[in-house]
Order: structure tokens, then sequence, then C-alpha cells
């Protein structure tokens, strides 16, 4: 988690950009080049896809420090959006930003190990250990318990990756099962959030949070000042900014006192911005950094600097 920290700090910029690319947000003239290649094919969207993604990152990477693809976008176009998926993977990193796969995985044993190794570890072939899509971070889905989280950490640790465990996610229906009171009087994603505190325990970096962090979202502002106070080892990542309804002052109790705890995602206001405001088709990554400027500044103005 320090380079990700190391990031925010470098950019002053507590923020990811999530990749979830639509066909609807692609300008058409990015759209017409890919379909004339490869036709209206799956081949032909996922190359709209990844030219759009490049154009983003290469306006974003001087802003924000990380970016976060969601899998199922990428999923949806077959092995052809796979591959967009692990060539925006690729290109993201060259350009320095830090990548937060989302898939929210879960599973026990060497199929959760398999996972680990497909998002962030790397596959033997032949005695060859070759990585595979090779993110920084990864969401997982802690509904397993222990036995679901347990294979992340040795190649969390050997790679130098981490991971987000979904702890109180951002959706109006989470409550019905993260908000269940246990007989001890703790809330299921309190008890989740403790977990997320003993899981890394052992992984604190030199900013004092390890390498597991939890998925707290920002339509939830006093549960995110409740869980920072009770985690103080454990970084977040929050979603919901924006589009779902959390602002500034929502997502500020997400922050310890150096400004730092937290990186806030928005993804669709930043994928459309070039919509919203009515630009040109051909300055859709101008947009979309201005769009991610605005909220760095948003946000920092709320929570007072990072240090």
């Amino acid at each position: 988690m320090d380079r990700l920290i190391e990031a925010i700090r470098a950019k002053k910029n507590p923020t990811v950009a999530g990749l979830d690319p639509k066909l609807a947000y692609i300008p058409q003239f990015i759209r017409s080049a890919a379909y004339e290649q490869f036709g209206k094919t799956l081949e032909g969207a996922a190359e709209a896809i990844l030219q759009f993604n490049m154009g983003l990152i290469d306006a974003l990477a001087p802003i924000v420090p990380a970016v976060k693809p969601q899998c199922a976008y990428y999923e949806q176009y077959g092995w052809q959006g796979m591959r967009t998926l692990d060539a925006t993977i690729r290109y993201a990193q060259q350009k320095g930003l830090y990548v937060i796969l989302d898939g929210k995985r879960n599973d026990i044993g060497t199929t959760m190990e398999a996972y680990a190794k497909a998002h962030l570890g790397t596959t033997e072939v032949e005695g060859q250990q070759l990585p595979v899509f090779d993110g920084d971070a990864l969401t997982v889905n802690p509904y397993l318990g222990t036995d679901g989280i347990k294979p992340l950490l040795p190649i969390c640790t050997e790679r130098d990756k981490s991971i987000f465990v979904l702890v109180k996610t951002s959706n109006p229906s989470s409550g019905e099962l993260q908000d269940k009171v246990f007989a001890d009087g703790k809330t299921l994603y309190a008890s989740v959030g403790s977990l997320c505190e003993s899981w890394g325990a052992q992984t604190r970096g030199q900013f004092g949070y390890s390498r597991v962090g939890a998925v707290v979202g920002a339509t939830y502002p006093a549960q995110l000042g409740e869980l920072r106070k009770a985690l103080p080892h454990t970084f977040f990542l929050v979603p919901g900014y924006g589009a779902q309804g959390g602002g500034a002052k929502d997502v500020a109790p997400a922050f310890d006192e150096r400004g730092l705890g937290a990186v806030i995602n928005a993804s669709r206001s930043i994928l459309t911005a070039w919509q919203k405001t009515g630009a040109d088709e051909k300055d859709f990554a101008k947009a979309a950094a201005a769009e991610a400027v605005r909220m760095r500044d948003d946000i920092v103005s709320e929570i007072g600097g990072i240090q």
C-alpha cells in the first residue's frame, strides 16, 4: 500500500479514476476507426475501448495516482475484452499509474490461489514463472472468511501487492446484510473491518497502513467515520463519489489527520465528462482531465491538504 500512498502524496491527489467503459461513452470517431479495422464485432468493440482507455490514461497520468479497471466491463467482450484489459493495465503501469483491479474475487484454497496468481502474481509454465494480469491491487469479497483471504497474503508480500476487502459497500441495499448486528453488538461490516486489521497486521508499511485495505462507500459517511476510527491500519478504497451521489463532505471522514488513509474513486463522471460538458468528441480526454482536477481540488480543499 505504500506505493499507492507515495503516489498520492507526490501528486497531492487522493483519487482514482475508474476505467469502466461502455461503448456509449466512447466518441464516434474512435468506434468508427475500430469497426473499420475489425468490423462491428467483439474485437472491434475491444479495440475501441483500448483506444479510449489509452487516450484517457495519457491525459490522466499527470493528475491521478491510480486507475481502477472494473473487470466485468472487459469480460463482457470475451477474450477480446480481456486482452484489452491486459493491455490497459500494462499501458497504465508504463505511465507510472498504480492499477487496482476491481474483480471482487472470492473462493478458497487452490481456487483462490489461482485468482491471486492471475490478478496479482505469476503462473508457472514448465518451470517458468510468468506474470499474468499483474495488477497492483485487487478487490476481494470476504464472504468465505479467512479461508478466502489467506491464499492472497503470501503473494501480496512476495510481489509487493495489496487487496481491498468489501466492508461497507456504496449500493443502497448493502445494509440488508452488512448492517446486521451480531450477538456481541457489532455489525457485520464492523466485524469484517476488524478482520481486515488482523489479516494485515504483519504487513504494515511506513505510513502505518497494511496490504489489506477495505472498500467503504462514500454514500455512508457516518460509517466511513466510524470505520476510520476503528481501523487505524486499514487503507480505504471509497467508491460512490460523483454519479452515485457522494461528495467531498461525505468522503472527508475516510481520511486521517495527515490527509491520508483513503483513495476516492470516480468512474462515470470522468469517462463521460466530454458528453456532460458538451465538448467536442475529440476533446474527450481533455474533458476527463478537467473533471479529475475538479474532483481533486474539491476533495483536497475539504480535507485540508495531504502531508
